[in-house]
């Protein structure tokens, strides 16, 4: 890490540390530097014209002025959830991953407590096997070389986000989910559904969840789901341990 990069660190962890600051040494334990080179960044940054208070010896350290730092952007638990996702999806050795990881950091600091406490729970049913020849999530058709009509793929691509925000609502806010399914035979069958996790792997998104008519966890592919509505009936949430071990490699986003 070069001196740059340190000095922005440095303005970070004095942001997310707010009002009560932090101290020289946890900062050197930090970054892997001398206590003596934090002192001296400090005084770079101070210089530079960031408004840090500075107090030494015991109980004493560094406090960022709160008007030097942006207000909090408004993230709903979902938002932050969806940027976790994509994150989480990205392949190993992603340039900017490192980034991407304090962007992150940042999406849940701008919660609110309530709302933290909401996303988190919700990131925890959202299971990732990160891959890097991961398979577009979609089947091919019958006649894979036709080149479907524009209005078509309009259609489709409405059907597939109706379906997509169902299954969101569903999820978040624990209310049975009424779907219609094709397998893999081309058969459609009307289930309701009790959703508990969300999870990608293979190249593709399913929806996992308690199958009233089967009465057990089933996985069911979203690019098969023809249709889903949320239905006013709330059910109690399945612990995430019910669906049985994540596939090879997959973590929840939290």
């Amino acid at each position: 890490m070069n001196k740059t990069e340190r000095l922005y660190a440095i303005a970070e962890e004095l942001r997310r540390s707010g009002r009560t600051g932090t101290t020289g040494p946890r900062l050197a334990a930090a970054l892997e530097v001398s206590e003596r080179t934090i002192k001296r960044d400090v005084a770079a940054l101070q210089q530079a014209g960031l408004t840090i208070w500075a107090q030494a010896g015991p109980g004493g350290g560094y406090v960022l002025d709160p008007s030097a730092t942006l207000p909090p952007v408004n993230f709903t638990p979902g938002q932050a959830v969806a940027v976790a996702v994509a994150l989480a999806t990205l392949p190993p050795g992603s340039p900017f991953a490192v980034d991407a990881h304090a962007a992150r950091g940042k999406v849940w600091d701008a919660l609110a407590a309530g709302d933290r406490e909401r996303a988190t729970a919700l990131a925890a049913r959202v299971w990732v096997r990160r891959s890097s020849d991961a398979a577009a999530d979609a089947e091919p058709s019958a006649d894979a070389d036709a080149v479907p009509e524009v209005g078509d793929v309009v259609g489709r691509a409405r059907v597939r986000l109706r379906v997509l925000r169902a299954v969101e609502q569903s999820l978040a806010g624990s209310r049975v989910l009424a779907v219609r399914y094709r397998d893999s035979r081309g058969e459609e069958t009307s289930r309701r559904v009790e959703p508990v996790i969300l999870a990608h792997t293979d190249g593709a998104w399913y929806l996992v969840g308690w199958c009233r008519l089967r009465e057990g966890m089933r996985w069911f592919r979203l690019s098969r789901v023809v249709r889903a509505d949320v239905t006013g009936e709330t059910y109690a949430p399945r612990p995430v341990e019910e669906v049985g071990e994540p596939p090879a490699g997959a973590a929840s986003v939290r």
